[in-house]
């Protein structure tokens, strides 16, 4: 098909972060500038957000046969560069130290994001996987960022060596999925998964079953979904703070948007066995995150067994939109995966903004007496962490709230009871960070240097406990905002 410039126009914002990509790579070969890179970086990543902003209200296009703009993947858009801009914020005053050449991995963050865009605006499993692979190759050099010849640093290599292994295999049970779809339906566009001649109402194929559960995995290995979730607490741990950050908020929202679109374009629910499958993945995830979470002492893996939680309550939606009429399930995932992505921007952020590329504060422990040493972090991480657990007046709750809501009206009682029994289990471990904050200490704090030494860090700090507290009071607009985005999916 040919492609005219109104048909460009839809796709300002991944050409606008491609352009950031370029000049920033440019730039680097000119000079080496840390300031001057992070400063395009932001800069670059602000503009893609507000040109997707602006295209938002009037865009529904099919741009090309592999991508969809419209209204929902340009929402995505938006809070994607948002959080990729904040990420790149943080970073600032975490690599400044950094004994090696820092400019590249705004390049890496770039590359990542537009990665993430082509997956959040995904129809077709070719885009899927050429925008998947482009973020993962991404994300291996962030988590191993720190490493290097002179200075050998051995946990972000062996996160790094460990999720690239991991996601090559991950990727393998994908495209074998993929390809066993395409043999039987001879095109790869979403919708057509279902789209066999031979299948009958009420009757399971066991070849359309066979791949979609293989992409299933595939995608549920990405999701740190349980029992594929091995690899994320020790890639969590072993990685820069950044990455870290970056791994579980763009990394898991544009994948599960992948999904959502998957599971809606192509009517796979119809299979009930299908659905026992998501059903069961979903219970092992939300009782395997908890229950793991209970025995950490170190921030990342508490974070990282939460996240594995998380997903599992999403996947809950995932089953209520077949039994339920109407958009209220995609709403649901909508509004969880952006409160989920300011919880954890803004938990991780906490931590990173306290660290540095010399030594990060990880254990629990580290933030002993944070409530007296700074009140300002300690009050955005403990409203983080009672938002993660599902405290009202916070847009977790809300989250939460239509999580539990979608499932009423599917009438998925066991698994609203697993959901229940893990928050229970969750707010358990995220007050005990909280506990631990409200301790008095005697020793001077070790990170009092750090905290002040970036103010745009803390301002954005700020900006995500303004939108935790904002959102969860007064949902309204977002909500009416999801409302109107979610007829798209």
């Amino acid at each position: 098909m040919d492609i005219t410039l109104a048909d460009l126009i839809p796709l300002l914002p991944l050409l606008v972060t491609t352009g950031t990509a370029v000049v920033a790579m440019i730039t680097i070969g000119i000079k080496r500038d840390y300031g001057l890179t992070a400063v395009i970086t932001i800069i670059g990543l602000l503009f893609a957000a507000l040109s997707a902003a602006y295209l938002m209200p009037n865009t529904n296009s099919q741009v090309t046969p592999l991508m969809v703009v419209d209204q929902y993947s340009l929402f995505f858009t938006v809070v994607t560069c948002a959080t990729a801009m904040f990420i790149a914020i943080f970073s600032y005053s975490y690599l400044a130290n950094l004994d090696d050449h820092k400019e590249e991995y705004y390049l890496l963050l770039v590359i990542a994001t537009i990665g993430a865009i082509v997956m959040v605006s995904s129809n077709h499993f070719v885009s899927t996987i050429l925008g998947l692979e482009t973020l993962s190759m991404s994300l291996y050099g962030m988590v191993a960022y720190p490493v290097h010849v002179k200075k050998p640093i051995k946990f972000p290599l062996e996160a790094s060596v460990k999720y690239l292994v991991l996601s090559a295999a991950a990727s393998g049970i994908l495209l074998f999925g993929i390809a066993l779809i395409y043999a039987q339906t001879g095109t790869l566009e979403f919708a057509s998964v279902v789209n066999v001649p031979n299948i009958t109402e009420g009757l399971d194929d066991g070849f359309t079953i066979t791949a979609l559960v293989l992409v299933f995995v595939g995608i549920a290995f990405k999701l740190s979904l349980a029992p594929f979730h091995m690899w994320t607490p020790d890639v969590y741990e072993g990685s820069p703070l950044p990455a870290t950050t970056y791994l579980a908020t763009i990394g898991k929202a544009a994948m599960f948007v992948v999904l959502l679109r998957l599971i809606e374009a192509s009517e796979a629910l119809t299979f009930n066995s299908f659905i026992l499958v998501i059903s069961l993945v979903a219970t092992a995830s939300i009782l395997a995150g908890n229950l793991l979470a209970l025995f950490q002492r170190s921030l990342k893996r508490v974070l990282a067994y939460s996240s594995i939680a998380h997903m599992g309550y999403l996947l809950i939606a995932v089953v209520a939109s077949y039994f339920v009429q109407g958009s209220i399930s995609v709403e649901a995932v909508t509004i969880y995966l952006v409160a989920y992505m300011i919880m954890s921007a803004g938990a991780f952020g906490v931590a990173t903004v306290a660290s540095s590329s010399e030594q990060e504060f990880d254990r629990i422990e580290d933030y002993k007496g944070l409530f007296w040493r700074s009140p300002l972090l300690a009050a955005v991480f403990t409203a983080m962490l009672l938002s993660l657990a599902g405290i009202p007046l916070t847009v977790g709750f809300i989250g939460k709230f239509y999580i539990f809501f979608a499932g009423v009206e599917a009438a998925l009682w066991i698994l609203l009871a697993v959901l229940i029994v893990g928050s229970g289990i969750g707010l358990y471990y995220y007050l005990r960070i909280v506990y631990c904050m409200l301790l008095a200490v005697d020793v001077e704090q070790k990170f009092d240097i750090a905290l002040g030494r970036n103010i745009s860090s803390h301002a954005v700090l700020v900006f995500l406990l303004v939108l935790l507290i904002g959102f969860g009071v007064y949902p309204a607009p977002l909500m009416a905002m999801i409302e109107t985005i979610s007829t798209y999916i």
